[in-house]
C-alpha cells in the first residue's frame, strides 16, 4: 500500500541532513528485505517528554505521512507529525568508532513527566 497524495510532507516538514541521508541509503542497501522506508516513531518518556526512535518498515499504511528523500522515504504516523515538525535528523560519526542518529531542534513537551529544559538528554541539565 502506498500513501495518498495527502499524506505527502512538503520538503519543510522536517530535514535529514546529507549524513543522515547517506548513511539510511547505505544501510538500507545492506538489508536484503524489502524495504518501503525507513519509519521514524514517537515514544513517550525522554527527558524532554518525548524520545524518537527509528527502524526499517516493509509497509506504508494509507494512515502514514510520507517524506520523500533521494533514495528512500521517511515514513512517520499521525502520531509523531506533531513532534517532528521542524527537526532536523543528522548522522554524527564520534571518530571513536562509535556513531549515532541525533534528532536537533527538538521542542521540549511541557508537563509533569517531561524537566522542560531541554531538549535531548545528551543536553539535559537537571
Amino acid at each position: 500500500m502506498t500513501a495518498t497524495t495527502d499524506r505527502i510532507l512538503g520538503a519543510g516538514y522536517m530535514t535529514l541532513t546529507a549524513p543522515a541521508q547517506s548513511k539510511i541509503v547505505d544501510l538500507i542497501a545492506q538489508v536484503e528485505e524489502d524495504i518501503q522506508g525507513v519509519r521514524v516513531y514517537a515514544t513517550a518518556g525522554s527527558c524532554s517528554g518525548v524520545g524518537f526512535g527509528m527502524t526499517f518498515t516493509d509497509q506504508i499504511d494509507e494512515t502514514d505521512n510520507v517524506l520523500e528523500c533521494d533514495g528512500f522515504k521517511v515514513v512517520i504516523d499521525d502520531g509523531a507529525v506533531p513532534h517532528l515538525q521542524g527537526v532536523e535528523i543528522d548522522y554524527v560519526d564520534r571518530g571513536d568508532g562509535t556513531s549515532v542518529f541525533k534528532f536537533n531542534n527538538v521542542a521540549p513537551v511541557k508537563d509533569e513527566s517531561a524537566c522542560g529544559s531541554c531538549a535531548s538528554a545528551s543536553t539535559c541539565s537537571s
